[in-house]
């Protein structure tokens, strides 16, 4: 039975991609868990219509609410001169959301959304969070951290790069709970896989990778897939057909799709990866202990993917290959070598040896849940 507390409300801050947005949906779930029957809290999650958090509003499970903003284009364009018009007015909008929804608790997880949101926040002295998933910390997490509450970091490397006032804890990055609960005979079912042969999962990201899709047709030309071996492979929307088609007989036993909601099953399913190194992909896996192949996105932002791989694979959990060593060394050739020679089997169990006792998503549910204990009333300071 639900007690007599006040209300909290909280509000998360974050999206454009699913590296952004999947970490909050993960710590927002939690709470939910956490708080079942003994006080109710509110939770609304903020974003723009252009990223991810928009597509699946509807399955979001929170009210969104959407404020226009966007950053600067690298190259020259005449749209960038419209930035500063546009920040001005996400600037009022996210006012005026604080003001209406009186959130005890601002939490950002990055993106262009959460600047304004999580910075007008912390001006109305509404406690605020930052969860940052890259060993190299965004732009936004950089000016956010200064007069953050807390800031949770999802690779120890961070923790140089950023200034805070408020305290700093490295937990690893929040991932949904289930996705490593997934049963291996209904993900076989699911996928039409063999359960007689080993599977390799190829992954670019929720949006896939064309480099990596290209570098795996053409291996795939040259060298034909061993028997006893078959492929799971999400290529994203945009190379969905092209894969197929050209995929043609080079694959035995194989299950090609262009994303999947179900990701709890897709890892079930796999014995080793093939994967781009985003933050949220490598925490996944971290959480399924699946041996991976990390093939780091070269262009990133301060070349963060590199990072996280190098620091992810410190410890034996990862090997990684540069993009432009796609050419020379097949992945697939070296993903059937690791799961023959014992390599996977060691890398799987370094993996269990070295991840927190505690997941992420239980620590940074759990301090929120203690912030609002501590302050019960909702509002923020500037709102009194």
């Amino acid at each position: 039975m639900t007690t007599t507390a006040h209300k909290a409300t909280l509000l998360f801050a974050g999206g454009g991609t699913g590296g952004h947005l999947y970490p909050a949906i993960a710590v927002a779930n939690r709470i939910t868990e956490l708080v079942r029957g003994t006080r109710e809290i509110d939770i609304h999650f903020v974003g723009t219509k252009r990223g991810i958090e928009y597509r699946i509003r509807e399955t979001l499970g929170y009210p969104l609410h959407i404020v226009n903003v966007r950053g600067l284009v690298r190259t020259f364009t005449l749209r960038n001169l419209l930035v500063p018009f546009v920040l001005i007015g996400a600037v009022i909008n996210a006012w005026r959301l604080l003001s209406r929804l009186k959130p005890n608790i601002v939490i950002g997880t990055g993106g262009y959304v959460a600047l304004p949101v999580v910075k007008i926040a912390a001006l109305r002295n509404i406690p605020t969070i930052i969860q940052e998933q890259n060993s190299f910390p965004g732009i936004t997490t950089r000016k956010l951290a200064p007069r953050a509450t807390h800031v949770f970091l999802g690779f120890s490397g961070a923790g140089s790069l950023i200034s805070t006032s408020g305290g700093v804890t490295v937990c690893g990055n929040p991932v949904r709970r289930t996705v490593s609960e997934g049963d291996r005979e209904e993900a076989l079912r699911t996928f039409g896989l063999d359960p007689n042969k080993k599977t390799i999962l190829i992954i670019g990201g929720s949006q896939g990778s064309r480099p990596v899709n290209r570098a795996i047709l053409e291996h795939l030309r040259r060298t034909p897939l061993p028997q006893g071996y078959q492929l799971l492979w999400q290529t994203g929307k945009l190379d969905h057909e092209d894969v197929v088609r050209e995929l043609g007989d080079h694959a035995g036993g194989k299950a090609v799709f262009p994303f999947s909601e179900r990701m709890d099953l897709v890892y079930a399913a796999a014995d080793i990866a093939i994967a781009r190194a985003g933050a949220l992909t490598i925490a996944e896996l971290e959480a399924c202990a699946l041996p991976s192949i990390l093939i780091p996105y070269p262009h990133a932002a301060g070349d963060h993917q590199r990072k996280n791989a190098e620091e992810y694979a410190s410890y034996g959990g990862a090997v990684v290959v540069a993009q432009d060593e796609l050419e020379r060394i097949n992945p697939i050739t070296e993903a059937v070598t690791m799961l023959s020679d014992g390599s996977a089997t060691r890398m799987k169990e370094a993996i269990a040896a070295n991840r927190p006792e505690v997941p992420a998503v239980d620590v940074i549910a759990k301090h929120i849940i203690g912030m609002i204990q501590q302050a019960p009333t909702t509002g923020g300071d500037g709102d009194r």
